[in-house]
């Protein structure tokens, strides 16, 4: 039965991706909900009301927040206070039932996902472009194993060698994501400090800076680099991650990351903020082809073997 609206048009085809997508799938169920209230005309109090939600509950459930989908009967409950029809209200339970499909990385110890790291992960796994700034380290999908072990071991100096090894198992499984036939356009400006700063020793740092330079030249992969002589960039004092979503309503997402927590920016007038330092950054840094020289000459010099 084809559908006559094009909000749900546009929905049809992740009902049948092959990859589940919790995160997408949350945030496209909630973005259709708040639609259909806001073409309704109602006030999230009143529906909340009405349904016999509390406001922050359907303000969560149309955020698409939360490591689990919000239940059927809820979904249901709202679409018909809405009046939606029926073809309609199949294709997002639907959506909803695929949500509560578990991505890969949900099946990793909880330790090792805590729910803010959870939803970066899902996030970049449905992102259709990825722009990110790293002043310390290699971006992480960027990053080779034994760097990622380096910075695992720095980072957590007691960690057990099995911890160590998932948690560098678990950034490779990430770093596929680029290297997937609908992979995201990937963007990364780094701080020139990020490749002098030793970790595991001059070989690896050589991997790394080679591994760099090979992603680099893939057609939807851009590197830059900010050399330290340029005093003055615009470079924020924490890592930046912008995720964009592209063409389905859903709003860029920002990501600061902190030691044990991080924040999402999902204002408009915020997210637009950082994409503006971004684009004043990317003016800033050398190009990408001087980039990759830069990328190249460092590994052959600081880093050459013997």
């Amino acid at each position: 039965m084809p559908s006559e609206s094009p909000r749900v048009s546009r929905l049809e085809p992740y009902l049948n991706r092959a990859e589940p997508a919790p995160t997408l799938l949350k945030m496209l169920v909630g973005v259709q909900l708040a639609g259909l209230r806001e073409d309704a005309g109602l006030p999230q109090e009143q529906v909340a009301r009405a349904v016999g939600f509390s406001p922050a509950k359907l303000s969560r459930i149309e955020a698409g927040k939360g490591r689990r989908p919000p239940t059927e009967n809820d979904v249901l409950a709202l679409l018909q206070h809405y009046e939606v029809p029926e073809y309609e209200t199949s294709v997002l339970l639907q959506l909803l039932r695929r949500a509560g499909e578990p991505g890969w990385w949900q099946r990793f110890d909880k330790r090792l996902m805590p729910e803010w790291f959870d939803r970066l992960v899902g996030l970049q796994e449905a992102a259709q472009a990825i722009r990110t700034f790293e002043i310390q380290y290699v971006p992480g999908l960027l990053q080779t194993a034994a760097y990622t072990e380096a910075v695992v071991r720095r980072g957590l100096p007691g960690a057990p060698a099995r911890e160590v090894e998932r948690r560098v198992e678990l950034r490779m499984r990430r770093s596929q994501l680029l290297m997937s036939p609908d992979a995201p356009r990937f963007w990364a400006i780094v701080d020139e400090s990020v490749l002098l700063r030793v970790l595991g020793g001059a070989e690896v740092m050589r991997e790394q800076l080679d591994h760099l330079v090979t992603m680099a030249q893939l057609p939807h992969v851009t590197v830059q680099v900010v050399p330290l002589d340029v005093t003055d960039a615009s470079a924020p004092a924490i890592p930046v991650t912008y995720l964009r979503f592209g063409g389905l309503e859903l709003p860029d997402i920002v990501y600061l990351e902190h030691i044990r927590s991080a924040t999402f920016l999902e204002d408009r007038d915020e997210t637009e903020e950082y994409r503006a330092t971004l684009d004043r950054l990317a003016d800033e840094a050398l190009n990408p082809r001087e980039s990759l020289e830069l990328l190249r000459s460092t590994a052959a010099t600081r880093y050459r073997a013997g």
